[in-house]
């Protein structure tokens, strides 16, 4: 809603703006999370395809190469796997899906979070730029974005299971245990993981708690299910990691932080602000 004014105030410092798609989904979540209306569905079901999404990334290359600036697509956050293959496939294919439709779009570069994907994304966009160093030219006079469109975050056939509820506990917990270690990039499950995606996790717990969400499976998201789920995620990276490794760590600080900023009855500004207190 401000693209316009940051690129202004920041016209002697900034060469561009960032599509970032976890940083976006956080504030959406953030800004209305007392509206049952704004409920998201899983995350992993909010891709930069979903329509207020898509609309967010078209209005910001508009945005930028109408006052000159660099627009920068998404980080691609693959972390590739070491034992196995299909994983690698796979995710690959999605890169090189997602930066092809940036490139398409009029982006002028991207980033990754790993080196072995720098090749997917530079290909990408070599084939649209060729030996031009950007797309300013492109100033998408077709796209045309409205207020309503950039908050319609109706997702269609998207569903909140309790596997994406899992996954927000588990996510949660691990990532706050690194940050806490004072590591604030961490992979896990194949994917770079950082406040801002640890903010959606526990910020979903929080928004599917506050309205009682219904999953597909049936029962509802509440904080006694929420606890439950923590419990078996604690068992499960307990003998993942081991003995040794797990009272080297911080995991019970760690879930004590997430259930903190994901039960508490009002929303915390932020899971920092909440964990810098078990920093010695």
């Amino acid at each position: 809603f401000e693209m316009e004014e940051i690129l202004y105030e920041l016209r002697d410092h900034s060469s561009g703006l960032n599509a970032g798609r976890w940083d976006y989904i956080f504030s959406i979540i953030k800004k209305f999370r007392n509206r049952p209306d704004f409920v998201l569905p899983d995350r992993a079901q909010v891709t930069m395809t979903v329509p207020f999404m898509r609309a967010y990334t078209l209005l910001l290359v508009k945005t930028c190469h109408k006052r000159g600036a660099h627009a920068m697509g998404g980080m691609a956050a693959f972390i590739p796997s070491r034992r196995d293959a299909e994983v690698n496939r796979v995710a690959m294919a999605k890169v090189k899906e997602d930066k092809d439709r940036e490139a398409g779009d009029g982006f002028d570069g991207t980033w990754v979070a790993h080196p072995d994907l720098v090749e997917i994304a530079t290909e990408a966009f070599d084939r649209i730029l060729g030996d031009s160093p950007n797309q300013l030219e492109r100033q998408r006079p077709d796209v045309q974005v409205t207020a309503g469109q950039l908050i319609d975050v109706r997702v269609p056939g998207a569903t909140i299971t309790e596997g994406g509820l899992r996954l927000d506990v588990s996510v949660g917990i691990q990532y706050i245990e690194s940050w806490m270690r004072g590591v604030g990039a961490a992979a896990i499950n194949n994917l770079m993981e950082d406040v801002a995606t640890a903010e959606i996790s526990r910020s979903q717990v929080w928004q599917w708690c506050r309205h009682a969400a219904r999953l597909a499976e049936g029962a509802s998201v509440s904080a006694d299910l929420v606890r439950e789920l923590a419990d078996e995620e604690m068992t499960s990276l307990r003998t993942k990691h081991g003995e040794e490794l797990w009272k080297k760590g911080r995991f019970s600080e760690a879930r004590q932080v997430f259930e903190e900023v994901a039960l508490a009855e009002e929303f915390p500004e932020f899971l920092t602000l909440v964990a810098q207190r078990y920093i010695d």
